[in-house]
C-alpha cells in the first residue's frame, strides 16, 4: 500500500506535506493518476457514505495540489467543487507544501486562483500569502477584491478597540492598489455595507475619505469612482454606500461644477434618494450662477416626468426662481415647465400651469403655440384653462369620443392533437427533468408521450431515454433499485421505464399513503394528486400499459373538452383497456362542465361513461364558498406548520391577526371524498380557517393550477390567505402573483375570485399590486368583471384595515393608465361611499384624485357618491377637499 494514499483515505491530512516533499517528479505524476482514480471513485459513492467522503476530501485536495507541476492544473484541482463542498482549503498545509516552489510558479498559481470566480473570495488568505511569497503584482479580479474587503473587516473585528478600521487600512500593503477597484467591480463587496453608522469605527466611507485626505489614496479617484458607480445603478443598499462615500468626501463647488452632466443624469433616472441628492447639488449650482438656462431646461424635462411629487415640486420651484431672476430665459424654460403637464398629480399640473400664467408675455405668440401642443397631456379640467391661456385650437374643437382600452382577452392555445413522436417525447422529458418545474403543458405532453410509447414499444423508448438521462444521480445503468420516494416529477416515470424502480414499490396501496396529504394544506393536496398520477402511470407502464392518458388537457390552461374525453373513453372501450383510477379522476376535475355532452357519455355504456355524465349534469359542481369575518380574539390566525420539503430555506415569519379580516371556507365535496382515489380526497375535504396548516413555502407547487382548471372559485378561496398576507405582512409575492393565471382559468368568476383580486389591489409590494391589476383587467376583457361587487369588497377590506387607501390608489392609477378609465371608475364608485361615511382614512385624497381623473377622461356622469358632498364642503386646500370638489365637478359638470 502507498503511505500517502493511506493517509488520504484515513483523513490524516496533516502528514501529507512531509510525505509529499521528498517525491520526485515521476513519482508525483504516478501518484497523481492514482489520486485522480480515487477522486472518481468517491464521486460515485452513495449519499450514505458522506462522512467517509468528507474525511477523504481535504487530504485529496492537498495531495493533488502537491503533485501537479503546472500552476493552472494545480489551481483547477484546488478550486474543484467536489473536493471542497463549499469549504475553505487548508491554507496552512498548502503553503507548507508549496512554499519551496519557484516564485514565478507561485505567482501564476495565485493569479489562476484569483481568476476562479466561484472560489477566489474564499481562497483570499491563500492567494494573499502566495502573492507575498512570489513577490508578484496583486490580482485585481472582482472575487479577490471581495475577499480583501472581507478580510479587512474580519481583521478589524478580531482586533481590540485600539485597532479600528482606520489602522487596519493604513497597515495593509495592498490598500493603495485595491481601494480604486471597489468602484469597478460588477457587484460591490457585501462587507462594505455591514456598517452604516457614520460614527462607528468601522464605517468604510468615513475611513476611505480619511485616506483621501491623507493622500494615501488619490481623492479624484474616489470621487470619479463614486460618480461612475452611482451612474451605473444597482441595488439600493449598494447605491447607499457610494452616496454616503460621496457625502463624506464633501465635494467642493468646483468639483460639483465639473460634473454637471453627471448630476443631471442622476436627477433624471436614478432612484429617488440619489436623484434628490443630485437635484440639491444642481440647486446649489443654479444659486451660484453655474447652471446655464439650457442645462436647467434639459434637467427639468427629465425630472418633471418622474413620479416622485417631492422632486417635481422642488424642480418647479427651481424653475420659478430662474424665471424670476431672468425673464428672458422663458423661451427655454417654459417649454420645460410643460413637461409636468403629463404628471399623474393634477395639483402639480396646476402648479406648472401657474408658472405659465405668471411668466408668459402678451407678445409670446410662438411660445404659446409651442406650449399649446403640450397641453394635450393635461387632465381634461386643466386642459380647458390651458386653452383659455394659450389660445389653443383644442379649446374650440370637440373632444374625441372616449373609447375604453382593455387588454385583449387571452386566446388559449390548444395543445397539439397529434401525439409527440419518440424523439419529441425524449426531448420533452430531458428538458423537463433538467428544468426542475416545467410548464404544465410541457409536463402533460411529456407524460402522455411516455405512456403512449411505453404501450407500443417500451424497449425502444428505454433505449432512447438512456443516453438522454445519463447524467442523473440515479443513473440509468445503475444496479440497485431506487426508492421511488426519492424521485420526483417525470424522473419517476423515466426511472421505472429504465428498470431502476420496481413495480412492487409503485403499487397503488403503497403510493397512496394515508389520506392523500397533510391535513389542512391545500397545496399538499394538489401536489398529492400529481404524485399519485405519476406513480400510477409508472406502475401501469410496468404491469398493464395504458394506450394513452385520459387526463391530458385540451388547452394550455389545463382544461379538457368534454367531447374529447368522451372520444377517449370510447377508444378505451374499443381497445379493451381499463382506465387508471387517478388518471380518470384528474380528467373529471379538468373537464369543462357542459351538460350537452352528457348524453354522449351515458351512451358509452361503461361505468366511467356514467360517472362522466353525472359529473357533467351536476355532480361535478363544487360546493359554495362560505365567507365570514374573523374575530382576532376568538379566531387567531393559525401558525403554519413547517413545510416538509422546505429544508433550510428561510420562510417569512407569519404575523398573528391583529385585526378582523375576511376568510373564505370551502365545504366538503362528497363525490370526491367517496368515489375518487385516496390521494384525491384531500381536495374533497372541507377547508376551514381553523384547520388551515399551509406554510409560506407551500405555495407555488407543481402545476397546482392545472389540477383544478375549471374551478376558479375554490382555488381563489384557497389562495386568499396568501394574498391577505401580502397586504398585512412583509411577504413579497405571498399570493398575488398567481392572480392573473387564476383569472384565465375556467369556471365561474364569482365572489371568491373577486375578493381575492380586490385584496391583491392593496398588496404591500408594487409587483403584487400589478399582478392584481392584470387579473382585474383580464376579467374585464373577458366580460366577467362584476365591478360593483369588487368595489364593495374593497370598501369592506378598507374598513377592516386589510387594504390601505394609498395602496389601492396606486393600483387604481396603474389600471387607469392602461386606458381602462371607465372600468376603474366603475370599481371605485362603489368603494368610495363607505370610505367617506365615517372618519376619513389616510390616503383617501389620493384615491379621490384617481377617481376624478377617471371620470374626467371617460366622461362618466351620474349620482354623486354618498359622502362626497361633505368632503367637498370642507374648508382649506387639503388634497381630500380639493380632489373631492374636483370629482364632484366632473360628475355634475358644475364648477
Amino acid at each position: 500500500m502507498n503511505p500517502i494514499l493511506d493517509a488520504v483515505r484515513e483523513g490524516r491530512t496533516g502528514l501529507l506535506p512531509g510525505l509529499l516533499k521528498p517525491l520526485t517528479e515521476p513519482g508525483r505524476r504516478e501518484l497523481l493518476a492514482r489520486l485522480a482514480d480515487l477522486r472518481r471513485e468517491i464521486r460515485g459513492w452513495d449519499w450514505n457514505r458522506w462522512q467517509e467522503r468528507d474525511r477523504i476530501r481535504s487530504g485529496l485536495l492537498v495531495a493533488g495540489a502537491g503533485c501537479h507541476t503546472g500552476a493552472a492544473d494545480a489551481a483547477s484541482w484546488i478550486g474543484a467543487s467536489d473536493l471542497r463542498d463549499g469549504r475553505q482549503p487548508p491554507t496552512g498545509l498548502l503553503l507548507d507544501l508549496l512554499a519551496d516552489r519557484d516564485p514565478h510558479w507561485l505567482g501564476e498559481l495565485a493569479h489562476h486562483l484569483a481568476d476562479r470566480t466561484a472560489t477566489a473570495e474564499e481562497d483570499y488568505p491563500l492567494i494573499r500569502e502566495l502573492v507575498r511569497l512570489a513577490g508578484c503584482p496583486v490580482p485585481t479580479t472582482d472575487a479577490f477584491v471581495h475577499g480583501w474587503v472581507r478580510s479587512i473587516f474580519t481583521m478589524d473585528r478580531a482586533r481590540s478597540t485600539h485597532s479600528p478600521l482606520s489602522v487596519v487600512l493604513r497597515q495593509d500593503p495592498y490598500a493603495r492598489e485595491l481601494v480604486p477597484l471597489l468602484f469597478v467591480t460588477a457587484e460591490s463587496p457585501e462587507a462594505l455595507h455591514w456598517c452604516s453608522d457614520p460614527t462607528a469605527p468601522n464605517h468604510w466611507p468615513s475611513e476611505l475619505a480619511a485616506l483621501a485626505q491623507e493622500r494615501i489614496v488619490e481623492r479624484r479617484v474616489l470621487v470619479d469612482g463614486c460618480i461612475a458607480r452611482l451612474l451605473r445603478g444597482g441595488r439600493q443598499n449598494q447605491l447607499k454606500f457610494f452616496l454616503a462615500m460621496l457625502e463624506r468626501l464633501d465635494l467642493t463647488p468646483a468639483e460639483e461644477g465639473e460634473r454637471t452632466a453627471d448630476w443631471i443624469a442622476m436627477a433624471a433616472g436614478a432612484p429617488s434618494p440619489l436623484a434628490g441628492h443630485a437635484q440639491q447639488v444642481l440647486v446649489r449650482l443654479d444659486e451660484a450662477g453655474e447652471l446655464p438656462a439650457q442645462r436647467l431646461a434639459q434637467m427639468s424635462r427629465a425630472v418633471l416626468r418622474r413620479p416622485e411629487k417631492k422632486l417635481v415640486r422642488t424642480q418647479l420651484a427651481l424653475l420659478g426662481q430662474a424665471l424670476r431672476r431672468d425673464p428672458a430665459d422663458r423661451h427655454l424654460l417654459l417649454p420645460a415647465v410643460a413637461s409636468a403637464f403629463g404628471h399623474e398629480d393634477t395639483a402639480l399640473q396646476e402648479r406648472a400651469l401657474g408658472l405659465l400664467v405668471r411668466h408668459l408675455r402678451p407678445g409670446d405668440r410662438e411660445l404659446r403655440r409651442e406650449l399649446a401642443l403640450q397641453a394635450v397631456e393635461l387632465s381634461p379640467a386643466h386642459r380647458r384653462a390651458a386653452a383659455d391661456l394659450l389660445g389653443s385650437p383644442a379649446g374650440t374643437c370637440a373632444e374625441p369620443a372616449y373609447e375604453e382600452v382593455l387588454p385583449p382577452a387571452p386566446v388559449h392555445r390548444r395543445l397539439g392533437d397529434a401525439a409527440p413522436t419518440l424523439a419529441e417525447t425524449v426531448a420533452l422529458v430531458a428538458a423537463s427533468v433538467g428544468s426542475g418545474e416545467p410548464a404544465a403543458a410541457v409536463f402533460e405532453s411529456a407524460l402522455d408521450g411516455l405512456v403512449r410509447h411505453s404501450y407500443h414499444d417500451r424497449a425502444a423508448l428505454a433505449d432512447a431515454l438512456r443516453p438522454a438521462l445519463g447524467g442523473r444521480w440515479w443513473h440509468p445503468e445503475g444496479g440497485r433499485p431506487v426508492d421511488p420516494v426519492r424521485l420526483s416529477g417525470l424522473e419517476l416515470m423515466a426511472a421505472a421505464l429504465l428498470g431502476r424502480v420496481r413495480a412492487h414499490d409503485l403499487r397503488p396501496e403503497r403510493a397512496a399513503g394515508g389520506d392523500g396529504c397533510r391535513p389542512g394544506c391545500v397545496h399538499a393536496a394538489m401536489s398529492a394528486v400529481t404524485d399519485s398520477r405519476l406513480a400510477e402511470a409508472a406502475y401501469r407502464a410496468l404491469t398493464d400499459p395504458l394506450p394513452f392518458l385520459l387526463a391530458t388537457p385540451t388547452w394550455e390552461t389545463g382544461s379538457l373538452e368534454p367531447g374529447e374525453l368522451v372520444a377517449r373513453l370510447a377508444a378505451y372501450r374499443r381497445l379493451g383497456a381499463n382506465p387508471a383510477p387517478a388518471d380518470f379522476a384528474q380528467a373529471l376535475l379538468r373537464v369543462r362542465r357542459d351538460a350537452g355532452a352528457a348524453p354522449g357519455a351515458a351512451a358509452l355504456g361503461t361505468r366511467e361513461g356514467a360517472r362522466l355524465a353525472a359529473w357533467l349534469t351536476g355532480a361535478g359542481e363544487p360546493p359554495a364558498v362560505r365567507r365570514r369575518v374573523t374575530d382576532p380574539f376568538r379566531d387567531p390566525a393559525p401558525d403554519p406548520e413547517p413545510h416538509p420539503q422546505a429544508g433550510p430555506r428561510r420562510a417569512v415569519r407569519p404575523v398573528r391577526a391583529a385585526a378582523r379580516r375576511i376568510v373564505l371556507e370551502t365545504g366538503e365535496r362528497c363525490v370526491v371524498r367517496e368515489e375518487f382515489p385516496v390521494a384525491f380526497r384531500g381536495l374533497g375535504r372541507a377547508h376551514t380557517e381553523a384547520g388551515r396548516s399551509c406554510a409560506p413555502a407551500c405555495a407555488g407547487g407543481l402545476f397546482e393550477g392545472a389540477v383544478l382548471p375549471e374551478d376558479r372559485e375554490t382555488q381563489a378561496a384557497w389562495l386568499l390567505p396568501g394574498v391577505t398576507a401580502g397586504t398585512t405582512a412583509r411577504a413579497r409575492g405571498a399570493g398575488g402573483s398567481p392572480l392573473p393565471r387564476l383569472a384565465e382559468l375556467g369556471g365561474p368568476a364569482g365572489p371568491a375570485l373577486h375578493l381575492a383580486v380586490a385584496t391583491g389591489l392593496g398588496a404591500r409590494h408594487a409587483e403584487d399590486r400589478r399582478a392584481a391589476v392584470d387579473a382585474l383587467l383580464l376579467l374585464a376583457a373577458r366580460g366577467e368583471l362584476d365591478a360593483p361587487r369588487a368595489g364593495r369588497d374593497l370598501a369592506e377590506l378598507i374598513a377592516l384595515g386589510t387594504v390601505k387607501p394609498s395602496r389601492l390608489a396606486e393600483a387604481a392609477r396603474t389600471a387607469a393608465a392602461t386606458g381602462a378609465y371607465a372600468t376603474t371608475w366603475a370599481v371605485l364608485a362603489e368603494a368610495l361611499p363607505p370610505l367617506l361615511a365615517g372618519a376619513v382614512a389616510r390616503g383617501t385624497g389620493e384615491l379621490l384624485a384617481v377617481a376624478a381623473d377617471c371620470v374626467e377622461r371617460c366622461g362618466a356622469c351620474g349620482p354623486v357618491p354618498a359622502g362626497l358632498a361633505g368632503a367637498a364642503a370642507r374648508t382649506g386646500s387639503s388634497q381630500l377637499a380639493t380632489q373631492a370638489r374636483r370629482l364632484r365637478s366632473a360628475l355634475t359638470g358644475a364648477p
